[in-house]
């Protein structure tokens, strides 16, 4: 048996199209079984999870109010029956074949990682800055962590765990639990400073000690793609929070400092003489931030054909802001030092510092 695992929150009618999908696996059903966990929805989830009780007697609803990716990730593991335990976004729809080629891949007791295609199932036409970000590299192989999106051809091959995304990743839960579990993830963006590293945790745990992470097309799925993650916006949020992440996973390392990036580049300078840091973490405030980088890019020195490089200047930059506001962070709230510094998120552990929640950004 594989346990599947999809937290969740409100996206009911996203989380329906990813339950239609299991029901069509090639894999009999009493070979898997199916835990949502629902992380403080307020919306429809538990009646669609109801109507597919009817007909799926596998599936399993957990109602985990504490906020964070990370928590329903880690209510997962415990509450999973088997060893292997295979996550997924409520806004994937499933190869057939997905859970028949994870289930065959683990059958090597050596594997302890699997991951596939992730496909992306676009909500519109893509812009050709897109298009470009997710062509084909020298060997072949398509990657854009943005959307977390992944084409690593149609063999079955060993690959670097980095390359199994959130969206679709397999692993046995012995290795999880070795791992500490999952780290902090997506929060809403007003918390996004208590973001972690997530899943990049266990797969630098996996890396570290050697360990055999495989790619097998047959466990592949679609991944949804909205328009409004098709924008050089959304683009920077990703960029802007992986800078939050990797400040963290840095903290880390050192117990409790990290290198700050030089006071004397344009994204170090940009910070430290806005006065909408607020804005930024509630959301607001982009466009601001965006026309003075490009300003400071002069874009159209690059001319239309270099648009692109435009482009990755500008993720280089929401990055190292990312990156600094965290920094800073950490400077005037103990408790977010505490809650990066924690051993690991499981239980109690897990929910967020409540004497951090009303501090004024």
């Amino acid at each position: 048996m594989i346990s599947v695992i999809i937290p969740t929150r409100n996206r009911a009618d996203l989380l329906q199209l990813a339950l239609q999908s299991l029901q069509s696996q090639t894999l009999p059903t009493d070979l898997f079984e199916i835990l949502v966990i629902d992380n403080g929805s307020t919306d429809n989830t538990k009646q669609v999870l109801a109507l597919f009780q009817q007909h799926l007697g596998n599936i399993r609803y957990y109602f985990e109010p504490t906020t964070g990716l990370h928590v329903g990730r880690n209510v997962g593991m415990k509450m999973a029956r088997s060893d292997v335990l295979v996550y997924a976004d409520d806004d994937i729809e499933a190869f057939p074949t997905w859970l028949e080629g994870i289930s065959e891949t683990f059958e090597d007791e050596d594997v302890v990682l699997v991951g596939g295609k992730n496909l992306p199932k676009f909500e519109t036409e893509t812009a050709d800055w897109i298009s470009r970000m997710w062509g084909r590299d020298q060997n072949g192989n398509r990657t854009l962590g943005y959307l977390s999106i992944l084409d690593l051809g149609h063999e079955i091959k060993t690959i670097d765990p980095y390359h199994v995304y959130g969206c679709n990743f397999s692993i046995r839960k012995s290795i999880l639990f070795q791992a500490g579990g999952f780290h902090p993830d997506a929060f809403p963006q007003k918390l996004i400073r208590f973001r972690g590293d997530g899943e990049s945790h266990v797969s630098n745990y996996i890396q570290s000690r050697k360990l055999m992470t495989i790619y097998n097309p047959k466990a592949s799925v679609y991944h949804w793609v909205p328009k409004m993650r098709m924008t050089v916006e959304y683009f920077c949020r990703r960029a802007y929070n992986q800078g939050i992440s990797d400040s963290y996973t840095e903290v880390r390392k050192t117990r409790g400092t990290a290198p700050v990036f030089n006071q004397d580049t344009v994204a170090s300078r940009f910070i430290y003489r806005t006065k909408s840091m607020l804005n930024i973490v509630r959301g607001k405030g982009l466009s601001e931030i965006r026309n003075m980088i490009w300003r400071k890019i002069n874009v159209n020195a690059y001319g239309e054909n270099s648009r692109l490089a435009a482009i990755r200047k500008e993720l280089a930059l929401a990055y190292k802001s990312g990156y600094t506001f965290h920094q800073r962070m950490l400077k005037i709230d103990p408790k977010l030092i505490e809650w990066v510094l924690r051993e690991n998120y499981f239980g109690e552990n897990g929910k967020l510092p409540e004497r951090s929640l009303g501090l004024d950004v």
